[in-house]
């Protein structure tokens, strides 16, 4: 037991003076890298610097990584992946170690975010506008002209946060995109991200695990209830205590 806090207190001052003033000062390098340039190639721009922000910060971290699945996908297609939304790790653990050129689906309210809304816009993620019809049919629209070239779409259909690491319901509208513009969807189960940092309130430190990626077999277009059956693979990839259903009242 001593050995363990003395473990967790080395590993917390390591992550207040070492981790976090580097990881910091890469997330400004990358922002401003992405906006910049983004004006003149936002498929390369919008990118690869955010994947090798994201792999760096999982090394900062001594996080170690493991990817299942990749041999699944064909780099000609692009796809609609969808992934159960752990916490805030996911997004380093996607982006760094997918290994595909992608887009966000985000949300619309993260545009006013503080640097980050500025950077997503001018790499070009989708934002989901719901406010009515003609929004709807403008993100759809966006999204076909962005998922070109092999360009694919990252989505949490859960659209928040578990507080318990189990999964809550996943909303329509990543399938509904995905039918619409005719591309496979790909589940994804994200483990042990909700280990390293769960979801709560105010600043937390990281807690030391590993992190998994499982890419499974892709859905392919026409197949019926592609919700359903992502569904259930994403919750056949995650371990036994966090199986089942737990509802999320933040969805």
């Amino acid at each position: 037991m001593r050995n363990n806090i003395i473990v967790r207190s080395l590993y917390v001052a390591y992550q207040l003076f070492i981790a976090l003033p580097l990881g910091l000062l890469l997330t400004v390098i990358t922002s401003l890298c992405i906006s910049v340039g983004s004006l003149f190639n936002a498929h390369f721009w919008g990118y690869w610097p955010a994947h090798l922000w994201s792999r760096a910060i999982c090394v900062l971290l001594l996080l170690p990584v493991k990817v299942r699945g990749r041999e699944h996908l064909n780099p000609k297609q692009s796809y609609v992946f969808v992934a159960n939304h752990q916490g805030a790790m996911d997004i380093f653990l996607i982006y760094g170690y997918l290994n595909r050129n992608f887009k966000w689906m985000m949300k619309k309210a993260l545009r006013k975010m503080p640097l980050i809304g500025y950077t997503c816009e001018k790499a070009r993620h989708i934002f989901v506008d719901k406010s009515g019809p003609r929004a709807i049919k403008r993100t759809y629209d966006a999204a076909r002209k962005t998922l070109s070239g092999g360009t694919s779409l990252v989505v949490f259909p859960e659209g928040a946060r578990t507080f318990t690491g189990h999964m809550g319901i996943f909303r329509k509208g990543a399938f509904q995109l995905a039918d619409e513009i005719s591309l496979p969807i790909v589940p994804m189960t994200i483990n042990g991200c909700f280990d390293v940092l769960p979801r709560q309130r105010g600043f937390n430190f990281v807690t030391w695990h590993p992190l998994e990626l499982i890419i499974h077999d892709p859905i392919p277009v026409g197949e019926e209830d592609r919700l359903a059956c992502a569904y259930n693979k994403i919750m056949s990839g995650l371990p036994e205590h966090y199986q089942g259903y737990v509802e999320n009242k933040d969805q």
